[in-house]
Order: structure tokens, then C-alpha cells, then sequence
């Protein structure tokens, strides 16, 4: 897929700017940068079940877990 999308973006970049030396070079970057901007879209999509999973359990520990009481008898050390 994503050297599909870096084909395409090559092929592209080349049929706009023309065929030099020049060209090529934009055309290397232009379709290096899309085909990062694809990969990092489907990084996410790929890793987005397991960060909605990762949200789910902060949550219920979180909604389980009493919230701490701060112990107020450290000041009363002297009361007998």
C-alpha cells in the first residue's frame, strides 16, 4: 500500500514538474513526504484499537479505585 502511494505520488510530482534533473529531485521529496504522511495515517489506524483499549482500563481503574483520604493523625502526635 504504501509503495503504491509512493509510486503515485512520484509519478505525479514527475508530471507536473517534467522530466530534469531538477524534477526528479522534487519529485523524490514530494512522494518521500506523502508516503510518511500515509504510513504515520496507518500507524494510527492500526494502533487505534489499542490506545481505545489502553483508555478503557485508566478508566475503570480509575472508577474502582477509591480515592485516596489524607491521614490527618500525623498532626496528633502528642494526644494521648
Amino acid at each position: 500500500m504504501l509503495e503504491l502511494l509512493f509510486v503515485i505520488g512520484f509519478f505525479v510530482m514527475l508530471m507536473v514538474t517534467g522530466i530534469s534533473l531538477l524534477g526528479i529531485i522534487a519529485a523524490l521529496f514530494v512522494a518521500t513526504a506523502l508516503m510518511f504522511v500515509g504510513g504515520l495515517f496507518a500507524l494510527m489506524i492500526k494502533l487505534l484499537p489499542w490506545l481505545l483499549l489502553a483508555i478503557a482500563v485508566v478508566w475503570v481503574i480509575r472508577a474502582v479505585k477509591p480515592p485516596k483520604v489524607p491521614n490527618y493523625q500525623r498532626n496528633n502526635r502528642f494526644r494521648y
